[in-house]
């Protein structure tokens, strides 16, 4: 048999890549700075190429040595999903499962996830991250997360989807606003800069742009907030009008507000919220039915549709 890298080395050899620091990424291996050094000059030895340029003060990956880390990632998450194929064999709803969710489902739904697994899976374990989905998506290829909870439609190809309800779209404004809307809403008769919406980096605002057919960008507003929690405070000041999805107003975002809720113009608007997962993953049979249990979750709140 050839003489093969070990497992160990791609590891440290992909830690240092994204540290960039071998302190650093010494200390997320949990050994000494020399021992990861001497494990990836073994690596450069046993492949025969320069991984890495090295001087005194700084150091940089040749053009192989990123292409090594690239395939080393995959190497490792292959690796990893084969350990939980044996580990969970027979068994698929046991073990960890490291779950990431974007900040405007995260708040309104994680708990009510949480506790049913405690309830009706004992055995399953959720390690939770929040983030954006740009992140999240990154952090899924990379093996670095297990399942995501997204709001569809995004970018997800090389990825297995599933679709587990629909989050319908609302517009909120306050009681006292001082120019009187009438049903059914026409943005044209709106101010211009009179509608907040999150940063771009969320896709809520472009979901919301679309379903609800916001075409004039002369009534969005420029200034972006960061979470809803700050449109729901900045709508109640009577600065303006924002689009909220349901599973935030049923959870209690608008409590002690005076803010009122109101269909927008369109066909009902909505964003699908899904899971997804790699396709090189042996855990569907766990990530399905945790799906249909989520289903379950959304129900009253969420229609489901499939």
């Amino acid at each position: 048999m050839k003489n093969l890298p070990s497992l160990k080395n791609l590891y440290y050899l992909v830690n240092l890549y994204q540290e960039q620091n071998f302190n650093r990424a010494a200390k997320i291996c949990f050994v000494s700075q020399s021992t990861l050094s001497s494990g990836i000059q073994n690596l450069e030895e046993q492949l025969g190429y320069q991984l890495i340029e090295r001087d005194h003060k700084s150091f940089m990956f040749t053009a192989i040595g990123e292409e090594v880390v690239e395939r080393a990632r995959n190497i490792l998450t292959n690796v990893d999903d084969l350990v939980e194929l044996v580990k969970n064999q027979g068994a698929p709803m046991t073990g960890e499962i490291r779950l990431g969710c974007i900040p405007t489902i995260a708040p309104f739904l994680l708990s009510r996830v949480v506790k049913l697994c405690q309830k009706d899976y004992p055995q399953l374990s959720l390690l939770l991250k929040e983030d954006t989905t740009e992140r999240l998506l990154d952090a899924l290829a990379k093996g670095e997360l297990d399942l995501l909870i997204l709001a569809l439609p995004v970018d997800t190809s090389g990825f297995h989807s599933m679709k587990v309800g629909i989050d319908p779209f609302k517009m909120v404004m306050h009681q006292e606003m001082p120019y009187d809307v009438v049903q059914p809403i026409d943005y044209q008769s709106m101010p211009d800069e009179s509608i907040f919406l999150l940063q771009a980096e969320h896709c809520i605002t472009g979901h919301a742009i679309t379903a609800c057919q916001l075409g004039d960008s002369a009534k969005i507003n420029p200034f972006a907030a960061t979470s809803l929690h700050t449109l729901v405070q900045m709508v109640n000041s009577k600065l303006g009008t924002t689009f909220l999805p349901q599973m935030a107003i049923d959870a209690g975002i608008l409590n002690d507000t005076d803010l009122k809720v109101m269909d927008p113009p369109g066909e009902a608007p909505y964003r699908d919220i899904g899971l997804v997962w790699r396709q090189t993953t042996s855990r569907i049979s766990t990530f399905r039915t945790l799906g249909l249990a989520i289903q379950q979750q959304l129900m009253p709140q969420v229609l489901s549709k499939k």
